[in-house]
């Protein structure tokens, strides 16, 4: 696979890293379905905001959620692109990989 510079094995790391705790697979959850503020965010998982900001901050820095201020209010949203990168980076190793794997596996 060609490496580029959404697909570097540190950036990788570090999203696999951001992808590692339930809070994060939380607020990815819940930013499926709309873009939401911290407040809203806070609300639904029943954290402080400061908690959740640091989540927030290790999302946005992998580049798989964004964020928009409106007023006073910041906005949260998931990155569709970055996840296409690492659904392709994922399906390269599925399909490049020179081991069949067992199917049983898989299921």
């Amino acid at each position: 696979m060609p490496t580029s510079l959404h697909t570097t094995p540190y950036l990788m790391a570090q999203t696999f890293h951001a992808l590692s705790d339930p809070i994060r697979i939380s607020v990815i959850e819940l930013l499926r379905h709309r873009e939401l503020c911290v407040c809203d965010l806070s609300n639904a998982l029943g954290i402080s905001q400061s908690k959740l900001s640091f989540h927030l901050k290790i999302l946005k820095q992998t580049g798989l959620v964004v964020n928009r201020q409106e007023g006073r209010w910041i906005y949260y949203s998931l990155n569709l692109c970055q996840f296409q990168i690492l659904e392709q980076y994922l399906q390269d190793i599925r399909i490049d990989s020179p081991i069949v794997p067992i199917t049983s596996w898989c299921n």
